[in-house]
């Protein structure tokens, strides 16, 4: 590394007989002891190689608001950029597979899993509060001829490397970025991370980077198989649905306990806890409002709370699906709010009077929430 970042200053986050992963400010670099085979989008070295000995993740820039950065990056090209990046770090551009985020390296998660003599390490920075996704949403750029032409601008990314002790074929290391993509999906959806773009749950973001490396030995057998059918799948899905959470949870400050909230559960739909205050502000009187505002988070997370509004927005995504048909949306809805008012008020046996009391109405599933809220809250102390 570059005397700003000399290899025995760096902070060496794991070591083993084929690869030295280190960190040091904005750079991680992986330093490969031998031959690999590795898979990756970087621009300059993407694609498959044989002859890398560098697998880099970099902070590019901060994550909101730093056009003058990004504009720079853009205007040099990324090819010329990568080059940059690795004269700062003092290694080699053509031998180098480079990715960059504007998540912290700090945050950088590491998790391995084993099995019998095979080993997946995976290192992953992770953000989606801004750039979430779902394979089919509205798309944010185009390509075109004369260059790209962007639709609109968000923040997130995933940067995934993922080491294996073992020889692959060159089949089996192409199946393990798709059982590597299908655990990073694996791991939002147990989130619930919602896309930016739609209603649904995210399945990676636009801009998500990669390298897979693979060691090359020819006196071992290379896998076969990195399916998720067999052991060595199930380490790298392992490995990497560990990884995105644990990211996830330093970058974006994502505990599974705290996506049962009210509001995180139906924030796909348009819920937010802005719009739930003044909502209830109409439909509370002072005392009790005042109240609310005190004990929010007694209101946001309580789990019954939580479950019923996650409830509400699994029957919104069955019927989006055609899982239910359209002529159930209101009656299954109507059920779930009334749940809801029964959390909120903690009075179970007040089912029935919530149900019929609550508006079918209304075409809009949130406002049936709101409403479901403010009865319950009324109750509780009633």
């Amino acid at each position: 590394m570059a005397d700003s970042h000399p290899s025995h200053l760096a902070e060496i986050l794991w070591a083993s007989d084929l690869f030295v992963a280190r960190r040091s400010g904005r750079y991680f670099v992986v330093e490969l002891k031998s031959e690999h085979r590795v898979v990756s989008t970087s621009t300059l070295c993407g694609g498959q190689r044989e002859d890398l000995r560098y697998l880099v993740n970099h902070q590019s820039c901060e994550a909101r608001g730093d056009l003058a950065r990004q504009q720079r990056i853009q205007k040099m090209g990324l090819k010329a950029y990568h080059r940059e990046v690795c004269a700062n770090l003092a290694i080699e551009a053509d031998r180098t597979a480079l990715m960059g985020t504007a998540a912290s390296m700090a945050y950088i998660a590491h998790r391995f899993a084993e099995f019998e003599e095979v080993r997946a390490d995976t290192f992953i920075t992770a953000g989606v509060q801004g750039n979430a996704t779902t394979a089919g949403d509205p798309a944010k750029w185009s390509e075109t001829d004369s260059g790209w032409a962007e639709v609109a601008r968000y923040e997130g990314t995933i940067n995934t490397v993922l080491l294996l002790n073992v020889p692959l074929t060159p089949a089996a290391q192409a199946t393990a970025v798709v059982t590597m993509t299908e655990a990073k999906s694996a791991a939002l959806a147990g989130l619930a991370v919602p896309s930016r773009s739609s209603s649904a749950i995210a399945t990676g973001t636009g801009t998500d980077q990669y390298c897979v490396a693979a060691p090359l030995d020819p006196s071992r057998k290379p896998k076969e198989s990195t399916s998720t059918h067999v052991k060595t799948g199930e380490i790298i899905g392992r490995s990497v649905r560990d990884a995105v959470t644990e990211a996830l949870r330093w970058q974006n400050g994502l505990e599974s306990s705290l996506t049962r909230s009210l509001c995180y559960a139906l924030a796909r739909y348009g819920l937010d806890e802005d719009r739930l205050m003044r909502s209830l502000v109409d439909r509370l009187p002072e005392r009790q409002m005042a109240l609310l505002r005190e004990n929010r988070n007694a209101l946001l997370y309580e789990p019954g709370v939580g479950a019923a509004a996650h409830a509400m927005a699994a029957v919104l995504d069955r019927v989006r699906f055609g899982t239910l048909p359209t002529s159930a949306e209101g009656d299954a809805l109507r059920q779930q709010a009334a749940c809801l008012a029964c959390s909120v008020a903690a009075r179970p046996q007040d089912w029935p009077r919530f149900y019929a009391l609550l508006d079918t109405g209304t075409s809009d599933p949130v406002e049936l929430a709101l409403q479901a809220v403010a009865e319950g809250w009324k109750a509780k102390w009633n």
